[in-house]
């Protein structure tokens, strides 16, 4: 595991274990319960708070599956204020734009701590503006699982929304008229959480190949609706039309491509976004023309990778989330089309995906000179995204290359220092942009296999000075001495401070 950078960490903070204490810990403690209660059913969000005694001071988790269109985690939030309940912990996977409501809990001290993997929107602004009473706790995706099951967060009550549920209790996103595909972020809460509810919509008599084991349910409550499909889609999911998008596309596949990572039995993991698909569409041309097969794609998955499945470019794809409604039906029906957790995605003590991966492509908020990267916060501090499985990717991959415009809102990316760090640059290989392509002077392997590439390569300090003479030396943006969350790296180390805007 890499060392942490300890750019600074909070007074008073505590100190998360060492990965040798957690690698340690993990052993004696790893113990999945078991239910073997009879599971109850309940009928209203108020009658699972009176049956499971949900009161002051209480760790409630969710998953964020449902992403935008998510029901369950509001309803969760009316139910505390209604109650007036104080000092509640919150740890969904993500927070997104339509957890608004959760705004006035933090406000009102009805909600004081959150541990999460991304947030934006208003619960963003809020906790970036110090209204969150505690630390944020920012997680990978990999790095919460292995939380969870060392106890590191130990969750009273998981409320997972299941789109369907028999009456055993097993649960499966793949179907049901909420459908959302994968359910893997779910499966450490699942496995470790004091008490399970699902919140279904949907409860059959029997499920099939079921993605959630119901021996660790403890209860399930059925609702008209746990969410809308249509907001589990996440930003464009196609393929940019821009220009500048293609050009950065074609030179990180000729990048690739020179390094000899275009041949059979490669693995890859792209984002949803559109100079991520472009890129993969580019290496998909290059597939089909020499007749290369890989081994799997990973990670949160989208209609042109099942696409892909389909037509035999790929022998499986590994899925810890569905990214919109094609990759959902995928799930439903193709057996190569696996559903994977959150800990067999990215947990560094698991058997996990990542590890295993040829390249990823990942995008930045900003990039330094040292090849750190940040998506976590704006130039300014503000946060508006997170790690996610940006670090425990960048991190497992043979080569990481980051894809990214060289200025965006006449700002450069590159900065001498990022504002925050979310993925060290010692996980960070490539960098690529319109203007030309940096390589991380640590890797003099990909540097010697370059040597002779009619690619525009140059250093980051020649791609800075470009930025500079385009939009001129911007001012060093100013930012307070007072910390309002933490971001922690896979191997559960921080590794920087966010810091009240």
């Amino acid at each position: 595991m890499k060392n942490s950078l300890n750019r600074f960490v909070p007074e008073g903070f505590k100190p998360f274990l060492s990965s040798h204490d957690y690698k340690t810990k993990k052993i004696n403690l790893i113990k999945e319960k078991q239910t073997s209660n009879e599971i109850k059913m309940l009928d209203d969000y108020s009658h699972l708070f009176d049956e499971l005694g949900i009161k002051d001071g209480c760790t409630l988790s969710f998953h964020h599956h449902l992403r935008n269109g998510d029901y369950v985690f509001n309803e969760v939030i009316k139910e505390i204020k209604r109650r007036n309940l104080k000092n509640i912990t919150l740890a969904p996977s993500s927070i997104f734009p339509n957890n608004f409501q959760l705004v006035e809990l933090i406000e009102n001290g009805n909600v004081t701590k959150i541990s999460t993997d991304y947030l934006n929107g208003p619960v963003a602004e809020a906790v970036s503006q110090g209204k969150l009473k505690n630390l944020l706790v920012m997680y990978t995706h990999g790095g919460r699982p292995l939380a969870i099951s060392t106890g590191e967060l130990t969750i009273d009550v998981a409320i997972l929304g299941v789109p369907t549920v028999d009456k055993h209790g097993n649960g499966t996103g793949a179907i049901g008229k909420s459908a959302c595909g994968s359910l893997g972020y779910a499966e450490s809460d699942l496995k470790y959480a004091k008490k399970v509810v699902f919140v279904t919509d949907n409860l059959v008599e029997k499920v099939d190949n079921p993605q959630l084991d119901g021996k660790y349910v403890d209860y399930v409550l059925t609702v008209p609706a746990i969410g809308d499909p249509d907001g589990i889609v996440s930003g464009t999911t196609k393929i940019t039309k821009d220009p500048v998008g293609l050009k950065i596309a074609r030179y990180a596949t000729g990048v690739l491509d020179e390094l000899g990572l275009i041949k059979d039995g490669l693995s890859m993991q792209t984002g949803a976004g559109g100079t991520s698909l472009a890129v993969a569409s580019y290496v998909k041309d290059l597939m089909k023309q020499r007749k290369i097969k890989g081994s799997f794609a990973s990670g949160g998955i989208t209609g042109y990778f099942t696409d892909m499945l389909e037509e035999g470019l790929f022998s499986e794809l590994y899925d810890v989330q569905c990214f919109d409604l094609k990759a959902v039906q995928s799930i439903g029906k193709n057996k190569t089309h696996h559903a994977m957790s959150g800990s067999r995605y990215a947990n560094c003590y698991d058997d996990n995906i990542v590890d295993k991966l040829d390249f990823v492509i990942l995008g930045a908020t900003e990039i330094d000179l040292d090849f750190n990267v940040n998506v976590t916060t704006d130039s300014h501090g503000k946060i508006m995204g997170g790690s996610g499985g940006h670090s425990d990717t960048a991190h497992g991959a043979k080569v990481t290359v980051i894809t990214t415009n060289l200025i965006k809102s006449r700002m450069p990316i590159i900065k001498e220092k990022v504002t925050t760090v979310t993925t060290p640059g010692e996980d960070v290989d490539v960098l690529v942009t319109e203007r030309g392509i940096a390589i991380n002077p640590k890797r003099k392997d990909l540097l010697e296999k370059l040597k002779d590439s009619r690619l525009p390569i140059m250093t980051i300090e020649e791609l800075l000075k470009t930025a500079h003479e385009i939009t001129g030396v911007p001012k060093n943006q100013t930012r307070t001495d007072t910390p309002v969350g933490v971001v922690v790296y896979r191997d559960g180390t921080v590794i920087d401070t966010i810091f009240k805007v």
